[in-house]
């Protein structure tokens, strides 16, 4: 039925045609197959088809290894409020694959998906701040993001928080809370 639909135009088929291709759910896996039905979803604007599209072309699956094209899927995807696509637009501009490196760019879309709850981008917001990159070295906007992120279970962000207890860096130093969170 994806098929039929997806033959047809629709977009949201296409995309779960390339999901189906991706996963080999239903069919074999097919890269190639996946990047075809991304494409064609991407093209129509379903900014979850971009993202994809975007991680297949940084990842190399089914396309040739291209980051400029990752960061240009991702963006549009990105532009369209997806928390993924910001996130990983946000590590390619702290890393400086497919794009000039540029750490102000990364908070900014850091900032974007960890507002909308992204556990991995408020860990990397927390560290941009605790490390003063891309921002103003902030230990309490570190220890927020470290905290939103440590209430979701993030390992990492549970293990700083318990550093920056420890130190009383943006908090109050507490050994209490340091062993909590260094046990979570």
């Amino acid at each position: 039925w994806y098929q039929k639909a997806a033959d047809q135009g629709n977009a949201s088929a296409q995309y779960n045609l390339g999901v189906r291709y991706a996963n080999g759910r239903g069919v074999l896996k097919d890269y190639k197959q996946a990047v075809k039905w991304f494409r064609k979803a991407a093209d129509q604007g379903l900014a979850d088809a971009q993202h994809n599209l975007g991680f297949m072309y940084e990842n190399g699956r089914g396309v040739l290894k291209d980051d400029k094209q990752a960061v240009k899927w991702y963006q549009k995807a990105a532009d369209q409020g997806d928390a993924d696509a910001q996130y990983n637009l946000g590590v390619m501009y702290e890393n400086g694959e497919g794009v000039l490196k540029d750490d102000k760019q990364a908070v900014k879309w850091y900032r974007k998906a960890a507002d909308q709850g992204h556990t991995s981008a408020q860990y990397n917001l927390g560290l941009m701040y605790d490390k003063g990159k891309g921002a103003l070295k902030d230990y309490k906007q570190a220890v927020k993001w470290y905290q939103k992120a440590a209430d979701q279970g993030y390992a990492g962000a549970q293990l700083n928080l318990g550093v920056m207890y420890a130190n009383g860096e943006g908090v109050l130093k507490d050994d209490k809370q340091a062993v909590k969170w260094y046990r979570k």
